[in-house]
């Protein structure tokens, strides 16, 4: 079986999401084939989507907010939580970040992470493992667009918001519907172009927000 990066390289293309010119990444160019082509090499149907193969909203505001604001990042460790392909903990270290770990789940997004870090000259360390639960060894954790579904939603907020006691919490939502209505202090708005194979319109309202301890 072809490994996970070889796979990655031979059904992405390299290129620079929307509004985050600085940043290089192994991307989809089109939903279905990258989905048909993962549930075929890991040889089984009804697996997770791809979403390590795009540049979602969330991660593209955070990404466009950390390199515009380097001091928000300067000198700190920080957390991509469900990352993705890691755009947002690539731009931190690039904003001068002393630290940054990428938390995926799937396997393939932390073969993604890896090759996108490499191709920015950066190292972010991966984590496979579910952190949630884990006590707190950052200083600022990144969720670009998680609460997408009640039950991602319900595992993970609790604990975020115990992160908050002792880290920073920043929550970027394009308008999920569940996201929490209480306990979260915006700061950045920003209008992120996407794609139709994605979402619903051709761009995305995202809020960056601190999240509240609890």
């Amino acid at each position: 079986m072809t490994d996970a990066a070889e796979f990655v390289r031979a059904n992405t293309v390299i290129g620079r999401p929307a509004l985050v010119p600085e940043v290089a990444l192994y991307l989809a160019t089109e939903i279905t084939p990258i989905w048909q082509a993962t549930e075929d090499w890991l040889a089984r149907a009804n697996i997770a989507p791809p979403f390590w193969a795009f540049a979602w909203p969330g991660s593209i505001a955070i990404a466009r907010h950390v390199l515009d604001y380097p001091a928000t990042v300067a000198g700190k460790r920080v957390l991509d939580f469900a990352a993705g392909g890691g755009l947002a903990a690539i731009a931190a270290l690039m904003a001068g970040a002393a630290s940054a770990e990428a938390a995926e789940i799937d396997p393939l997004a932390t073969a993604t992470i890896g090759l996108n870090a490499a191709l920015n000259g950066t190292t972010v360390a991966g984590e496979t493992a579910d952190i949630v639960g884990q006590p707190c060894r950052w200083d600022l954790i990144f969720c670009g667009d998680v609460c997408y579904e009640a039950p991602m939603t319900r595992h993970i907020l609790p604990w975020l918001q115990a992160m908050a006691r002792t880290a920073e919490v920043w929550i970027a939502d394009p308008g999920r519907a569940y996201l929490p209505r209480e306990g979260l202090s915006p700061f950045a708005h920003f209008v992120v172009p996407t794609s139709r194979e994605l979402e619903d319109n051709e761009t995305r309202n995202v809020t960056l927000s601190r999240l509240a301890a609890a």
